[in-house]
């Protein structure tokens, strides 16, 4: 084992990670296979590949969300909360994994204020080990459980009260910002009425009684369920996870290259696998200096180019990975004015760079923007004691989380006779902070509601009484298809985070946690039954629907 660990010193070892898809978490894990593949390549000299099948993939790969709570509410006579109670038993499977323990604990437990001002929380997770596969990070990693528990628990509330539920809801909203919860978290900015507004609106809420009552006279039962989330993201201060035992800081690294004819390379640890970081991060910099997007090339993946990065997952890209690449444009924005105040006998706090022109304002004066950056490499007439070149790099580390928040409302037909729900209607109405590309935002949306849909009604890994995996199989594991879905209507509202330098809060995993208890509330509002359980299979939904009837 000691020759292993001294095959070669770090610098001698390549990591190319080209467009290898989403793991939507699962792909952080380090997996043993990957370690055996090194050592088997060293020992033979020859490249070694090894690649799951899907009953093996089913078998091995991190699983997740595997929690049984039992939650209590306090309110006073005014039905304002007054505490709220939490006892988990959190899965972790029979090993433990990277994120395992602060998934159900840090990740978890710390989000169970949701949008609330609840002046006393307790929460007890005890963490257990069974015979399943171990579990880890999946998108959303502990923020969709917690936002479960708090939102089944408010829709609950309300129904028990006989009010409204967007009423109670707004009545226990947090409104003055910034708002420290009793469970760590420090809520930096936000504007909860205005997403439940939006979202109410949208679903057109007032006209539900009549939809509800021309569903009963076709035999189906109508429901309406809402869930306003939040969730902590931009993960997170090294000094917070530092304190908890990681062993590595979770800062973010970006270097921007100008090339002499002015064309820009962003090289950028935070690495993308499908959402769009190539054509966002382009963006930002574009704007900045007035450049066509195709001028701009970002380059990730690769330990020979970008020398450090602590990767995607989190939804830190934004918040936390453009942050790194805004404090190195600020250095380029920087030296790149110095150079024309000189060359333009200027005085530099006059120089504004627009339109891929760098000009003296209010003057005529002005240079092309592949004019300075030539200048910078040839070195003819820089000022004094500046050094040639026009490439600068930065770590940004961020201060806090951000609060991403929302409202989801769902809609649903249950058929009585069989169980099987259709979700009518979907809307979700969110607060992202700065949106910078909104159709990929709107993309990312509708993947999590996808994913967190399909926990709700259809997903479940099962094993036998011997702990056979009885799901190792897609003819077995039941995925949500595009006719399990209805159109969404998305929108967002903007409260700028003011943690970060671009006031972006993570748009990533918004999806997979709000939507999960809007449809176990939208069905058990529908069915008259608020004893259900995840996911909601017609077997179960009939079931419920027989025991109150």
């Amino acid at each position: 084992m000691s020759a292993f660990y001294n095959v070669a010193p770090e610098h001698k070892l390549r990591v190319i990670a080209p467009d290898v898809g989403g793991g939507f978490g699962s792909k952080i894990y380090i997996y043993p296979e990957e370690i055996v593949c090194l050592w088997a390549s060293k020992r033979t000299g020859v490249p070694v590949k090894w690649t799951s099948d899907r009953t093996e993939a089913f078998l091995t790969d991190a699983h997740g969300r595997d929690h049984e709570t039992d939650v209590e509410l306090a309110l006073d006579a005014d039905n304002k909360i007054l505490g709220l109670r939490v006892e988990t038993i959190a899965n972790l499977g029979a090993y433990m994994s990277l994120f395992s323990s602060s998934v159900p604990t840090y990740l978890y437990a710390t989000l169970l204020s949701g949008q609330y001002d609840i002046p006393a929380i307790h929460a007890n997770v005890k963490a257990v080990y069974t015979n399943t596969v171990p579990v880890d990070a999946y998108r959303g990693a502990g923020r969709p459980e917690a936002t479960y528990v708090v939102e089944r628990t408010m829709e609950t509330a309300a129904r028990e009260l006989g009010i409204s539920p967007a009423d109670f809801r707004r009545k226990n909203f947090i409104r003055s910002f910034p708002h420290q919860t009793p469970v760590i978290m420090a809520y930096d900015a936000g504007d909860f009425d205005a997403c439940l507004n939006a979202g109410m609106e949208a679903a057109e809420v007032a006209g539900f009684e009549g939809r509800r009552a021309e569903a009963k006279s076709r035999g189906k039962l109508r429901g309406l369920g809402m869930s306003c989330y939040i969730e902590a993201c931009g993960i997170a201060p090294s000094k917070a996870v530092g304190s908890l035992g990681a062993g590595v800081g979770l800062w973010e690294s970006a270097e921007v290259r100008v090339n002499p004819v002015g064309t820009i390379e962003i090289l950028t640890g935070s690495h993308s696998h499908g959402q769009g970081h190539e054509t966002t991060f382009a963006q930002l910099v574009a704007e900045r200096f007035g450049l066509p997007v195709d001028n701009v090339q970002v380059i990730h993946g690769d330990t020979d180019k970008v020398q450090f990065g602590m990767g995607t997952y989190g939804s830190r890209s934004g918040a936390v990975g453009m942050s790194a690449i805004h404090k190195a444009l600020d250095k380029v924005e920087a030296k790149a004015k110095k150079i024309a105040a000189h060359v333009l006998e200027a005085d530099e706090g006059d120089i504004v760079i627009e339109n891929g022109e760098v000009k003296v304002a209010g003057t005529d004066k002005k240079l092309g923007w592949h004019e300075v950056c030539l200048g910078a490499y040839t070195g003819h007439n820089l000022p004094d004691g500046m050094e040639p070149g026009l490439k600068e790099g930065a770590f940004y580390d961020p201060t806090n989380f951000t609060f991403p928040a929302g409202c989801y409302i769902c809609e649903v037909e249950v058929d009585p006779e069989t169980g099987t729900t259709e979700i009518v209607q979907f809307v979700a109405a969110d607060d992202f902070g700065r949106v910078i590309n909104p159709m990929i935002v709107e993309g990312q949306v509708h993947g999590g509601l996808a994913q967190g849909i399909g926990q709700a009604i259809l997903e479940r890994t099962h094993y036998d009484d011997s702990g056979q995996l009885t799901t190792a199989s897609y003819m077995d594991y039941a995925m949500p298809r595009a006719w399990d879905l209805p159109m969404f209507k998305v929108s967002t509202t903007e409260t700028l985070c003011p943690g970060n330098p671009l006031g972006m809060k993570g748009c990533g995993e918004a999806g997979a946690i709000g939507s999960p208890p809007a449809v176990i509330n939208a069905i058990t509002d529908a069915i008259g039954n608020n004893d259900l359980t995840m996911p909601a299979t017609p077997e179960k939904v009939w079931k419920a629907l027989n025991a109150v009837r």
